[in-house]
């Protein structure tokens, strides 16, 4: 008869070196948490300073706004979106981020 080996629980297990990192948000009053590289965190936070708001209100407008994508790959989508509007010269307002299911929404 074989002894079991137990299994490490989650946080055992999780890679250290791994550039993804989980941040707890709440979400329309529900607390849940998002998985992004620090990058992103950093750009969120950049993007949420310069339209003077908390980072948590800008990750609920892009919740809101997403069609088909997981939260943090429209996360993704939408900081990508952002910077390259903004290296292209064109203006990224509020409205731009509600205005399309594709892009950023906001």
């Amino acid at each position: 008869m074989e002894i079991g080996i137990s299994t490490p629980d989650r946080k055992a297990r999780r890679n250290p070196n791994s550039p993804v990192h989980k941040h707890s948000i709440r979400l329309a009053g529900n607390k849940t948490s998002i998985s992004l590289e620090n990058q992103f965190w950093d750009s969120l936070r950049e993007i949420a300073r310069s339209k003077n708001i908390p980072v948590d209100t800008l990750i609920e407008r892009i919740d809101t706004g997403r069609a088909r994508h997981n939260l943090s790959s429209a996360v993704r989508l939408f900081v990508l979106e952002y910077f390259r509007t903004r290296t292209s010269g064109a203006t990224f307002s509020s409205e731009d981020l509600t205005a399309s299911k594709a892009g950023p929404v906001l």
